[in-house]
């Protein structure tokens, strides 16, 4: 099986069982935005990280940034000082109306695109830099979304993503309350080899994001868990008991089924 068919198949496995899907009383597909928030904003108040690293270098002269995915702008604001644009395509209209304020208030000019890349790409015109935060995970047919992040890139892709899927930190609550086991995969290595199978050699830096609190209470947490699971509200203090179990800290919050701690810069020259 070549590489893209496998990362297809892989990420077609985390479907949702359809009696538990029809179960639920709410739709599991939470997008917390209180944590893409505090993620830009603290990413904009201290920048940090690899991937960061590797988009300032490419703007060593400033430049244009195009954000995939940008959601409250983690990935491209920090590079303020090295702006002069930045397009932010998203599939959220609430984070783009976040994005959009951030960039006013860094004084950088701002094109907002909603809508799913790349079928907005031809919307979009190319940047200088093209970032792309959290989104490989997400996108099955990555020849069409890595064709069009290249073909939108003058100097620089970089994209970020975990090391591994992310809603494997839901694991052991998926198996505690359903008895489903769910997939432990795909990986940043096997984007790497599907990247590879396009014609793309990535440089890869894996780092690691010390821990943070990412929800402004432990009570959020909890509600966006048990709403992911698929679970009635009168298991809410079941699901505290679990994440407990798990080790989660109160005090830090962390958002379980989002991008977690180990991280993989993946960055190219846009020929590949």
């Amino acid at each position: 099986m070549s590489a893209l068919d496998s990362w297809r198949e892989q990420l077609a496995a985390w479907a949702i069982p359809q009696p538990v899907l029809d179960a639920a009383p709410q739709s599991p597909w939470v997008l917390p935005h209180t944590v893409f928030i505090r993620r830009a904003d603290r990413q904009i108040a201290g920048p940090t990280g690899a991937s960061y690293t590797e988009a300032l270098r490419a703007l060593e002269r400033p430049g244009s940034v195009l954000d995939v995915g940008a959601a409250a702008g983690a990935a491209s604001l920090p590079l303020a000082a090295r702006l002069t644009g930045v397009t932010a395509v998203d599939t959220d209209a609430g984070l783009l109306e976040a994005f959009a304020a951030r960039a006013a208030r860094l004084g950088v000019p701002a094109r907002l695109v909603h809508g799913r890349w790349p079928q907005v790409a031809d919307q979009v015109e190319v940047a200088d830099v093209v970032v792309c935060g959290h989104v490989l995970y997400n996108v099955a047919d990555l020849g069409p979304f890595v064709a069009a992040l290249n073909g939108h890139a003058r100097r620089r892709v970089v994209a970020e993503i975990a090391q591994l899927h992310p809603l494997t930190s839901l694991n052991p609550l998926w198996q505690r309350f359903h008895g489903l086991t769910r997939p432990d995969g795909p990986t940043a290595d096997d984007a790497v080899r599907a990247l590879r199978e396009l014609g793309v050699e990535p440089e890869v830096v894996r780092w690691t994001r010390p821990p943070q609190a990412e929800y402004g209470s432990f009570t959020e947490l909890v509600d966006v868990t048990r709403r992911r699971l698929c679970l009635p509200t009168h298991a809410t203090a079941e699901v505290e008991r679990a994440l407990t179990d798990l080790g989660v800290a109160p005090g830090s919050p962390p958002d379980l089924g989002s991008s977690g701690r180990d991280l993989v810069t993946l960055s190219w020259a846009p020929s590949g």
